[in-house]
């Protein structure tokens, strides 16, 4: 017995110094360092070209240096736990500052029948969209995420349901990849239909701000029609943002029920509505108020911008494209279905309605 206790008051053996130490985990600067100068990039290459969004920039980027030879090894390596990092916690907080750019006075200015033909095309894109993925057999959550891009307000969106669906990294790349290339191609397309669908300029932004994915791409597709289709086109844009909160706390609420197994087994519940959510709640009420000041605004879109070109540049980073070639076929059958499915809802949304 005193032996026994003389080995339990032991100290344990100290390390042994010849044996080779641990490598340590790979922290998660190095990652969020290239993300810095992605975005330094992305914001080069809109000074250049304007017409290139710095956001669709900072996807394109992100692709780019997961495949070149020189740096993907870094960016797959050390660089993945800062870019992850990027991908999800920055995106959250752009997303929050994004609710400053809505004001519910700007929405109901527009006339409820315009608020109408937002909600019946965001519903006919997503709920087209889902089913047609499904039938398509895409994996995972791609047809959901997909969907929610092309009806919603694009990466953003993407990436704010992939935060409550515990939605699959390379889903998540792809879908962004596939909705950022359509956006793109939409300022290209869209201006050259403007006089041929017999679309007067106001007529024009609000088919642009019904059928565009992101903001950005909003902006640079409405503006070459002038200033009034422009305001027109990012109100009808922010109305789909708005949809944004109702859509994730949805999600939000399924993803609840297939995670009951997660949760009896963890013994944590996820949240009915995301915090990142209720933060974008609050901007929006916050700008409601016109209480803030102009400078605060331009100060919050300009770290909004910055956010989410880091958050982009994270997830183009993930975007591999072999796995993405060998569904190509599938996932660009639904990406040009939806973007049809959008763009002609809105074009009929539009005339009935002005």
């Amino acid at each position: 017995m005193a032996l026994l206790h003389q080995r339990a008051a032991s100290p344990p053996n100290p390390p042994n110094p010849s044996s080779p130490p641990r490598p340590a985990a790979p922290g998660k600067l190095p990652g969020l360092a290239m993300a810095v100068g992605g975005v330094a990039l992305a914001w080069g290459v809109h000074a250049l070209l304007p017409v290139v969004p710095m956001l669709t920039a900072a996807v394109v980027l992100g692709i780019a240096a997961a495949h070149l030879p020189g740096v993907r090894a870094k960016v797959r390596g050390a660089g993945k736990p800062g870019l992850t990092l990027a991908g999800k916690r920055l995106m959250r907080v752009g997303i929050v500052l994004l609710g400053l750019k809505l004001s519910l006075d700007d929405v109901l200015g527009l006339g409820w029948a315009t608020v109408a033909m937002v909600l019946a095309v965001v519903a006919a894109t997503f709920f087209g969209t889902l089913w047609l993925g499904r039938r398509l057999g895409l994996r995972g959550d791609q047809p959901l995420l997909i969907a929610t891009g092309y009806s919603i307000c694009g990466a953003s969106a993407i990436g704010a349901v992939s935060e409550v669906s515990g939605s699959d990294e390379e889903d998540v790349a792809t879908s962004v990849a596939l909705v950022t290339l359509c956006g793109t191609l939409a300022i290209a397309v869209l201006p050259l239909l403007h006089h041929p669908l017999g679309l007067g300029d106001a007529q024009f932004g609000r088919w642009a701000g019904a059928s565009v994915h992101d903001v950005g791409q909003v902006v640079a597709t409405a503006q070459t029609a002038g200033q009034a289709a422009l305001g027109d086109a990012v109100l009808v844009k922010l109305m789909r943002v708005a949809l944004l909160a109702p859509l994730v706390a949805a999600v939000a609420v399924s993803a609840r029920g297939r995670r009951r197994g997660v949760v009896q087994a963890s013994g944590k519940r996820p949240p009915l509505v995301p915090l990142f959510v209720l933060g974008f709640l609050a901007m929006v009420a916050v700008r409601t108020t016109g209480l803030v000041p102009g400078g605060v605004l331009d100060a919050a879109q300009h770290a909004q911008e910055l956010l989410l070109a880091a958050a982009l540049f994270g997830l183009g980073s993930a975007v591999h494209l072999p796995s993405l070639v060998r569904t190509g076929g599938r996932v660009a059958a639904l990406g040009l279905s939806s973007w049809v499915v959008i763009a002609g809802a809105s074009y009929g949304g539009v005339l009935l309605t002005t």
